[in-house]
């Protein structure tokens, strides 16, 4: 079995090389197809990609990540597209974990996560992951002690997603155009990616608590805050109707315990109500402002 491993990079060589190494070293399958898209790579980046004879794209400015993930998607030629940021640490047998769910679903109507382990920081508090501190960044990183203990922390597999690292058919994939690269630099891209997989009818959205991943916290999206503020849940808004909260809560009842596929509507509740009345709030609020 092997993946099509799509990833984004911008002037984060130290970062990239830690993220290939260990697809390298702890990969269940071997010879997944990786395909790098390289973002300016004034840093080094483009010759150790050449070097490492990579497969990559490329432009010589950041042109955001969804423009830089649909880019890659063109040259992907396995079955299975998995996204992942460029600071992301791969655990043992984390595709493994994976494809056993992938057996498990007669459909590739699916969109599965890994779940991500992190230091405390920006996703403090979050119950979409295990918060251990195995260093903050690259120079603090402790492979060993994470190898170590990655595992023995009991975790749910959950309902909705912690989006990247994730795993969908290339046929879905191709099904809804990628991600919508009016959303670049790539805030509220995930969610506005689930939602047109939504749209279709997918239903089965599933964090897998085996399959795991070390996150140094989106470094590359923070690179891309300091270059233009967050339009994204103000597109999100516009563009459905509904705000990220209410998508994420009241559809894909993001954070659950996992039980199976998802309601075919959402469950209209008393959060699902005052959810809508905030989405219709803030879209009067747009109006008057002309956002």
């Amino acid at each position: 079995m092997k993946f099509s491993i799509l990833i984004p990079t911008f002037n984060n060589l130290s970062y990239l090389k830690l993220c290939i190494e260990s697809l390298e070293k702890y990969s269940f399958f071997n010879n997944h197809q990786i395909i790098i898209h390289v973002n300016d790579g004034t840093d080094g980046t483009l010759d150790y990609i050449k070097d490492k004879k990579i497969l990559y794209t490329y432009s010589d400015k950041n042109i955001g990540l969804c423009s830089a993930i649909n880019k890659c998607s063109k040259k992907a030629t396995q079955d299975y597209f998995l996204y992942a940021h460029d600071d992301m640490f791969f655990l043992p047998k984390w595709d493994f974990h994976l494809f056993e769910i992938v057996k498990k679903i007669d459909n590739n109507l699916f969109y599965l996560s890994s779940t991500q382990i992190c230091p405390n920081g920006p996703v403090k508090g979050s119950i979409q992951h295990i918060q251990k501190d195995f260093g903050t960044d690259i120079q603090s990183f402790d492979e060993q002690k994470l190898i170590e203990n990655f595992e023995k922390y009991t975790f749910n597999d959950l309902q909705g997603s912690h989006w990247a690292p994730h795993l969908i058919h290339r046929d879905v994939w191709n099904r809804v155009g990628g991600y919508s690269e009016d959303f670049n630099p790539g805030y509220a891209s995930d969610p506005d990616f689930n939602m047109k997989l939504w749209n279709i009818g997918i239903r089965h959205f599933q964090s897998v608590s085996l399959s795991r991943v070390y996150h140094f916290g989106s470094l590359t999206t923070r690179k891309n805050l300091l270059i233009k503020p967050n339009p994204g849940k103000s597109k999100f808004l516009k563009k459905w109707g509904i705000t990220v909260e209410m998508f994420v809560k009241c559809y894909l009842r993001r954070g659950e315990v996992f039980d199976g596929p998802l309601y075919k509507f959402p469950k209209k509740n008393f959060y699902y109500f005052f959810q809508y009345l905030i989405s219709n709030i803030k879209k009067i609020k747009l109006l008057f402002l002309k956002i």
